[in-house]
């Protein structure tokens, strides 16, 4: 199958030679100040073969991006994948893959410990009724038993 090179990085990624899960460095952006985005691929899921389900999602989503700004100060952006596989986490002038390793765990641990998702109610989301706190925290600890395989990409 030929494969047209697309504008979106991941597009470009063949996701049936990746090995869930992973965190890949994704791509790096420079802002013409000279800041520099660093964006990186959370993938909890093996592309094509398996998903996390919308409310379990949403609820990791809600506990993700605010638990991992208690541990990091320049956090761009906490954004789910379209595909229900992973998230991008964007942070400004910050490369250091292994020490978002750390910071990925101690967010995921926060989640696992996490007693109510943040901001789910109507005023503040805007699907509130679709939340699964024990579904995010089951995400978050199948990810962590798998730390160690973080590093490793491709199958």
């Amino acid at each position: 199958m030929e494969v047209k090179k697309m504008n979106v990085e991941s597009f470009n990624l063949d996701h049936t030679k990746v090995k869930a899960p992973y965190v890949r460095l994704a791509s790096v952006s420079e802002g013409a100040n000279g800041d520099k985005i660093f964006k990186y691929d959370v993938r909890f899921c093996q592309p094509n073969k398996e998903h996390m389900e919308m409310p379990a999602l949403h609820s990791l989503e809600h506990l993700m991006a605010e638990h991992i700004r208690n541990h990091h100060h320049t956090i761009f952006d906490v954004s789910p994948m379209g595909c229900q596989t992973g998230f991008y986490v964007s942070i400004i002038n910050d490369g250091d893959y292994d020490a978002f390793l750390q910071l990925l765990e101690k967010t995921l641990q926060d989640v696992v410990n996490a007693t109510e998702v943040p901001a789910c109610n109507e005023v503040q989301c805007g699907w509130a009724a679709s939340h699964s706190l024990e579904g995010a925290k089951e995400i978050a600890r199948k990810m962590l038993a798998k730390k160690a395989e973080w590093k490793e990409i491709f199958a």
